[in-house]
């Protein structure tokens, strides 16, 4: 008996404490789960996922693979100047149909290889239309 009310005055301390009446459980409604429908992967050449880079077309001496120089502006972190970064991106044409100077849009991609990551998307302006006009 006296276990019993040790446990019911403790239980009436913690209440007080708190100032607030003991919570009551709340039951909540089973969530809802709609239909399964079948899940469909995206193909590598439709998907639109990833960063896209133009750049222009340094090297085309790989199989497959053309390297492109990105520009970048950045503001200098001290004087404020902008300055021009390039980056040279190795991308995969599986055709082979990018030339040396052509304007070409890259998109990031799973890992290829070691250096490759992107892929080509689309050739912007070829270095012979360039030369042209």
């Amino acid at each position: 008996m006296k276990t019993q009310s040790r446990k019911k005055t403790a239980s009436k301390k913690n209440a007080s404490k708190k100032g607030k009446p003991a919570a009551r459980a709340v039951q909540k409604a089973p969530p809802v789960v709609p239909a399964q429908q079948p899940r469909t992967i995206p193909q590598a050449e439709g998907s639109q996922k990833g960063r896209m880079r133009t750049g222009q077309v340094v090297s085309v001496n790989m199989q497959k693979t053309i390297a492109v120089s990105v520009e970048q502006r950045v503001a200098h972190p001290l004087y404020r100047k902008i300055v021009r970064r390039h980056k040279k991106l190795y991308a995969h044409d599986e055709g082979s149909v990018a030339r040396p100077g052509d304007w070409v849009r890259i998109q990031e991609a799973r890992p290829l290889s070691r250096l490759k990551c992107w892929r080509l998307v689309e050739i912007v302006r070829s270095a012979r239309q360039e030369g042209a006009v």
